[in-house]
């Protein structure tokens, strides 16, 4: 990292950042409640509004959302007539999986070749940490130039909507005139990467009935409609033969433009196995970052152990279709349940329903903000330039906040590079990464200041 004093001051503080991450990486803050102790959300939620009010912040909140969760809400003034910036994070996590698969464990904070190891260390309590980092370093170089507005949620990962709708309720609470939303990541380690579009998604259930009740397979099968088998025939028709989505009426043939994805750093990073293709047609980029894609995330049908000879009477799947930029979600999922219904075959009965959706979104990155982030960037990572990349996901609080603030520049950026694994068993933050953004942070905070 070059000598500025930004960097000098984010370096001496790395210390009491890992400290204070090993503090809130043990809250094992899962918004499942059946799952994790509500307290452990709470004690959390309580931590992060202690931090903010100890840097100055005002107004600091505990805002209790729609969906029985909590969001931390505070406000830093800084000097008259200044622009606004909206800092984001979320404190909630992943549930941790197999902890017995994990090499240490989830909810203690572990360093290991060169790595922090822990359940939210990069998503997204690396995050909030990286937000005060960046504060930190402006108060101890002239002071915070804008000011702030930090809101960490704490239900994103269960994508309950509950900071989306309180939002909506509370519409001058958020306005800012930029937006960063530290949720996301660099393409790698090392690459300063601005996420510039989300794919949204739909989630569909479907469900086949073909008889009153399961039949004797020996007695009946052969004539008698095998709802999953039909159920499974529907499914299958949502891919081409090299693996494409093929959904009737929904377009695959789009482009990204910017940076590319090699084919074996994919395979890499995604852990393919040997001799395993990858599916669809185009570049890696176009297939994960412009194109639809449709996931089965599940079946209901009977196990193999336990399983009889049986022509079975019901079966239901659940289907993911993420949605890209430029696509309505809304006209997606019609599209989606009216290909499952069109392609259910021998007169099953079929019916679909809609359970979750949330749109896709594509930033302006021709704004001021980009600029002064790609400025910020280029200084915390020397002979780097900040690139552009999609991201797979949605972050549904993307569009609320576009549509409630739609002069506001949003910049999505983060710790959740692919050595991070997050989501997965032994998910890790790199401290240099946590080192550079913060530093970006505070550079891009001061430039935008004066743009």
């Amino acid at each position: 990292m070059s000598s500025n004093p930004f960097a000098e001051t984010v370096a001496s503080l790395m210390p009491r950042a890992k400290e204070e991450l090993t503090e809130l990486v043990a809250f094992k803050s899962v918004a499942d409640f059946d799952q994790f102790a509500r307290s452990e959300s709470e004690s959390a939620a309580r931590w992060i509004a202690d931090a903010l009010r100890t840097e100055g912040f005002q107004d600091v909140a505990l805002l209790d959302t729609p969906d029985g969760t909590q969001s931390v809400y505070g406000f830093l003034p800084g000097p008259e007539g200044a622009k606004t910036v909206l800092l984001y994070a979320h404190y909630d996590v992943q549930p941790p999986l197999d902890e017995a698969g994990w090499t240490t464990p989830p909810f203690e904070l572990t360093e290991r070749d060169g790595r922090w190891y822990g359940r939210g260390s990069a998503d997204c309590k690396g995050g909030v940490v990286m937000h005060l980092l960046a504060l930190r370093a402006l108060k101890a170089n002239g002071g915070v130039p804008v000011h702030v507005k930090v809101i960490v949620e704490g239900s994103e990962e269960q994508g309950t909507g509950g900071l989306e709708r309180y939002a909506e309720q509370h519409p001058d609470l958020l306005t800012a005139d930029a937006i960063v939303i530290g949720d996301a990541g660099n393409f790698r380690v090392g690459l300063p990467t601005a996420t510039s579009t989300l794919r949204g998604m739909t989630l569909v259930r479907v469900a086949v009935d073909t008889l009153e009740g399961n039949l004797h397979s020996g007695q009946f099968g052969g004539a008698a409609p095998d709802a999953l088998g039909a159920l499974i025939r529907v499914l299958d028709s949502l891919r081409a033969e090299d693996g494409s989505t093929t959904v009737d009426g929904l377009s695959s043939e789009a482009r990204w433009e910017g940076l590319e994805y090699p084919q074996e750093q994919f395979r890499t990073d995604a852990k393919v196995l040997d001799g395993v293709e990858l599916i669809g047609s185009g570049s890696v980029a176009d297939r994960i970052w412009a194109r639809p894609a449709v996931t089965v995330l599940g079946i209901d049908c009977p196990p193999v152990i336990g399983a009889t000879p049986s022509v079975q009477a019901s079966a239901r799947a659940l289907v993911s279709l993420r949605v890209p930029p430029g696509v309505d979600a809304v006209e997606a999922t019609k599209l989606l349940q009216a290909h499952l219904e069109a392609h259910t075959p021998w007169g099953a009965q079929v019916r679909t329903e809609q359970i979750g959706q949330g749109q896709a979104f594509r930033a302006d990155t021709s704004s001021p903000a980009y600029a002064a982030m790609a400025e910020a960037m280029a200084v915390a990572y020397p002979g780097e330039e900040m690139q552009y990349a999609g991201q797979g996901g949605s972050i549904p609080l993307c569009n609320t906040l576009a549509s409630l603030y739609p002069q506001a520049e949003i910049l999505l950026i983060g710790l959740s590079e692919p050595e991070a694994q997050i989501h997965a068993v032994d998910e890790s933050v790199s401290p240099q990464e946590l080192e550079r953004l913060s530093v970006a942070e505070a550079l891009f905070l001061r430039n935008y200041a004066t743009d």
